[in-house]
């Protein structure tokens, strides 16, 4: 039975930033009074959440160590970034990006529907007997509202006939794995800055658990799960923190067409607060440079920028197998020639 409604998250979603920065920083005293400061540790990818989160935590336990996966998929920014903290421990996955894609398959659309593609063809072709992924693919699987599925399958059943793979096992071999190895090897349990709004899966993990899951097989702290992406950037602009500089300077988003962000305002009660909508003048986003996850989506291609930035990681990935490259070009073409999905690079 699931701890929390989607009515309650939607309502802590609209909470001004304050009240949210007092509730998040609760979450992390609870979570280190259970395991201790010793027995805990921060993911820290480099980007802005996880900065954020970085700094709520240090403010309170400065002594706490993060962990930092090094996937070999950052933004060279990102790693350089990384190093200028103290207490951060090191980790590197046991293969690289180019063995992973041979082996599980290229990272698009999204981890679910990546990962129903791969488990659906794994069935078809007689591979594995559990069929419930070419259920999910069929559109028999239901999301809590009782709606038909919590992505158009149809949309993506093509798939299933691409001429090369497509599937989840980047993200579980390049960064879980080495993250529970971490686990295992420190007996530390993680805080990380996983938000609900980013996808249904982590919506889901959070009407589950809650922002603390002390339960779980692998007991993991969220204390950002309610924040949004908006909240982030106010976060630091007001405290002035420094992030990547991929991601250029947060500024306020005078072109957006809401000025305001859709949170409570306090200002009839006496309080100030901002809620103006922020940007940043460089990257959105960061995470893994070659992830193809959502960029269907993209407002401005996450390829095409990648161009003009890195040019060199940009060759790598476009270029085809023969010539050492990731053939992310044939892939994209092939998926556009299919689609309506317009991928642009």
């Amino acid at each position: 039975m699931a701890k929390h409604t989607i009515q309650e998250l939607q309502m802590r979603q609209k909470l001004p930033l304050e009240v949210k920065v007092l509730m998040s920083k609760q979450r992390i005293r609870e979570w280190i009074q259970e395991y201790g400061e010793d027995g805990v540790y921060i993911s820290f990818s480099g980007g802005k959440d996880s900065t954020v989160l970085l700094h709520l935590v240090r403010e309170l336990y400065p002594n706490v160590r993060a962990m930092f996966v090094d996937t070999g998929l950052e933004y060279p920014e990102i790693r350089a970034f990384v190093k200028t903290f103290d207490n951060v421990d090191i980790v590197r996955p046991k293969m690289n990006f180019k063995q992973v894609i041979e082996k599980y398959g290229y990272p698009f659309i999204s981890k679910e529907v990546s990962k129903n593609v791969y488990y659906a063809r794994k069935y078809l072709e007689n591979e594995i007997s559990n069929d419930v992924h070419l259920k999910k693919m069929q559109g028999l699987i239901l999301d809590p509202s009782g709606k038909k599925s919590r992505y158009n399958s149809d949309k993506y059943k093509f798939l299933l006939d691409a001429p090369f793979l497509v599937g989840d096992g980047c993200c579980r071999v390049m960064k879980k794995t080495p993250a529970k190895t971490y686990e295992k090897q420190t007996g530390k349990v993680p805080i990380t800055a996983q938000m609900a709004e980013e996808s249904f899966l982590r919506t889901q993990k959070w009407l589950k658990s809650g922002c603390n899951a002390f339960e779980n097989n692998r007991p993991v702290s969220n204390p950002l799960s309610f924040w949004t992406e908006q909240n982030i950037l106010r976060y630091i602009k007001q405290n002035n923190i420094k992030i990547c500089s991929v991601y250029g300077s947060v500024v306020v988003d005078y072109d957006s067409e809401e000025q305001f962000d859709g949170q409570l305002d306090l200002s009839d009660l006496g309080l100030m607060t901002d809620t103006r909508k922020y940007k940043t003048t460089g990257c959105d986003r960061t995470g893994c440079m070659f992830c193809g996850y959502g960029c269907h989506n993209d407002k401005e291609s996450r390829f095409e920028r990648m161009k003009k930035t890195h040019p060199k990681q940009y060759d790598y990935i476009m270029r085809s197998k023969e010539k050492g490259g990731l053939n992310y070009k044939e892939v994209i073409d092939w998926i556009n020639a299919n689609s309506d999905l317009n991928i642009k690079y």
